[in-house]
């Protein structure tokens, strides 16, 4: 696991306050595909566990797993008593228990590419589901989105993830849909959109792009330097797109 994927941990509180959680539209659309109940689901990098909290709700046990001991602290400050917490990386996670959903909440693009599927097939029972969802937010006006770029730049080159498998963001199937579409453990890929939109203040906006690894992974001086400098150019608001892709997936067997 990369050092960009463990460096969420010092910063949970923020990613907890900064993060949006996730609608019911999640679950009811991911429950709906598996077609059956769901009483037990294994989440992979829980974080602070807003998609936790959201299954939970719908009466999923969760076990939700982690690398990071702060990011599963605050996590267990807001889920309900039926989730149990493990710290793991997905690839350190034991083989042999399976469940029949097991989902990914902007957290696969961490997991080791050459381990994914098959282990995640060997968590799913035959028939079992597998979802990831993610989606970054993105200013609505462009003129503050290229203000914001331009401040940014001699700092951070680009701050978003571009899909490991080189999946291009135009692309009618993206990724991992792509990559479950290639694979020999799952049928019936599915690919889903869930609009949303925000507004944040200019304050809490900044304070979400803290909780990014781009910025995560500067000296603490660059990234307040970047940061001041994007509020700067910011309106007291901003809008923003956040819609959420849905992949979904069923192992064969």
């Amino acid at each position: 696991m990369s050092q960009r994927a463990l460096s969420f941990g010092t910063i949970a509180a923020a990613y907890e306050r900064f993060r949006p959680g996730y609608p019911d539209e999640l679950a009811d659309l991911v429950l709906a595909y598996a077609g059956r109940p769901v009483a037990t689901a294994l989440e992979i990098g829980a974080g602070t566990g807003k998609a936790t909290r959201l299954f939970a709700r719908h009466g999923v046990a969760v076990t939700a797993t982690d690398p990071d001991p702060n990011m599963l602290a605050e996590l267990r400050r807001h889920v309900p008593a039926n989730v149990t917490t493990v710290r793991a990386a997905f690839e350190e996670l034991r083989l042999g228990e399976t469940y029949p959903l097991v989902y990914a909440a902007a957290a696969l693009h961490w997991t080791d590419p050459g381990e994914r599927w098959p282990r995640m097939a060997a968590l799913l029972e035959p028939g079992g589901v597998f979802a990831s969802v993610g989606g970054p937010l993105r200013l609505c006006d462009p003129a503050v989105a290229e203000a914001v770029a331009e401040v940014r730049r001699p700092f951070i080159a680009e701050d978003s993830i571009p899909a490991p498998d080189g999946t291009p963001p135009d692309a009618p199937m993206l990724w991992p849909g792509s990559e479950l579409e290639r694979s020999e453990w799952f049928r019936d890929v599915r690919q889903e959109v869930i609009p949303r939109r925000l507004v944040l203040s200019a304050r809490d906006y900044a304070g979400h792009l803290s909780t990014i690894s781009a910025y995560l992974m500067l000296p603490d001086e660059q990234r307040e330097q970047v940061l001041a400098r994007i509020l700067e150019v910011l309106p007291e608001t901003v809008e923003l797109t956040g819609d959420l892709t849905v992949h979904l997936a069923r192992r064969i067997g």
